[in-house]
């Protein structure tokens, strides 16, 4: 700053007021310290201003690493990028911190939180709230908001895809079309979004007045980033039934695409002999063959109704946001559904 202010002729408390408050400098004063900011290319030390001005101006997003680590599904990139998007645009920095790891290795998240250093974070998908010792996201005494997952119970400001109202939109068009007979691959044991998912399944079947016999579920020993082997298992399992459900439908589209790629593999036409419905709407699926149907996720208002809502909660005056706020999710008809080629198949047995 001394050598922006002496390139330019004035003081450095000058250059301070342009640089943070630049209507209190006059205009040509202020041409000529941005002229030798742009020169010596200066950039304004953050850490520097958070230790005079007493605020932080970074927001931690924290999720699983192996999110974003394997398969097609770019769902939490896309909310990752529309949160930084939105964070950026007022002003805000957005810091990364991946869980998964050792409790040593996770001692940071919440030191940056008790530390000052963040002012808000944002839990992405199954991410929790990280403890060590007695110090925690929690009792760090910053706002918090979860994107994907529901955790509205637990007083945290939630942003949530409608996931089960979606799932009964997307099995009441296979009702539509004559299907009577389900296979279901299922998601991880124990997660939020497999939970709502086959709930939207069931209540499906259950107001067309199907019996519970007329799904098949497989699955759930696969974590969600290793969509594709459970995929082949579930087209595996499959191949082996007698008689074989008309449609197939998957948690996510990972597991959705491999299905498809292996049944086609030994045979089958998909839709001819089977019809396939995936979850999320990751863009790889329009390229499949046939292109795969499914329910998309809508990642950038996810993404981006988060940041407005931990913006709104670190501003002291505006109201309080909802404890939940959720959005829809869009079915994509593609060729990968269509009418059963025989209505009259009989309805396979649960396993």
């Amino acid at each position: 700053m001394r050598d922006v202010a002496r390139l330019a002729g004035v003081a450095t408390s000058t250059v301070s007021r342009a640089l943070a408050d630049p209507g209190r400098v006059n205009e040509k004063t202020r041409c000529r310290i941005v002229a030798a900011v742009e020169q010596l290319g200066y950039v304004p030390n953050a850490a520097a201003r958070n230790l005079r001005v007493g605020t932080s101006n970074i927001v931690m997003a924290i999720l699983s690493e192996p999110a974003i680590a394997n398969g097609a599904s770019q769902i939490v990139p896309e909310v990752l990028q529309s949160v930084a998007s939105t964070l950026s645009d007022n002003g805000f920095s957005l810091l990364i911190a991946g869980r998964n790891r050792s409790a040593a290795a996770e001692q940071h998240i919440p030191d940056l939180a008790v530390g000052g250093i963040v002012r808000g974070a944002i839990l992405i998908g199954a991410a929790e709230l990280p403890p060590h010792g007695q110090r925690s996201l929690a009792n760090a005494g910053i706002p918090i908001v979860s994107v994907l997952q529901d955790r509205s119970a637990a007083g945290i400001p939630s942003v949530i895809a409608d996931d089960r109202q979606a799932m009964r939109e997307g099995v009441r068009h296979l009702i539509g079309l004559g299907h009577r007979s389900f296979f279901y691959i299922a998601g991880p044991e124990g997660s939020y979004h497999e939970a709502e998912r086959f709930g939207g399944l069931a209540e499906a079947l259950a107001a067309a007045g199907l019996p519970d016999r007329a799904v098949v579920r497989h699955g759930g020993g696969h974590a969600f980033q290793d969509g594709f082997p459970s995929g082949v298992d579930a087209a595996r399992a499959y191949l082996a039934l007698t008689p074989r459900p008309t449609a197939a439908v998957a948690c996510w589209d990972d597991a959705a695409i491999a299905f498809m790629s292996t049944v086609r593999s030994q045979g089958l036409a998909v839709p001819r002999d089977l019809s396939i419905l995936g979850f999320d709407g990751v863009p790889v699926g329009a390229f499949c063959e046939p292109p795969l149907a499914t329910l998309r996720q809508p990642t950038a208002s996810l993404g981006a109704k988060a940041a407005e809502i931990l913006l709104q909660l670190l501003d002291g005056d505006a109201a309080d946001p909802p404890l939940k706020t959720t959005l829809p999710n869009q079915l994509l008809l593609r060729a990968s559904t269509a009418a059963p080629r025989s209505a009259g198949r009989k309805v396979a047995k649960s396993h």
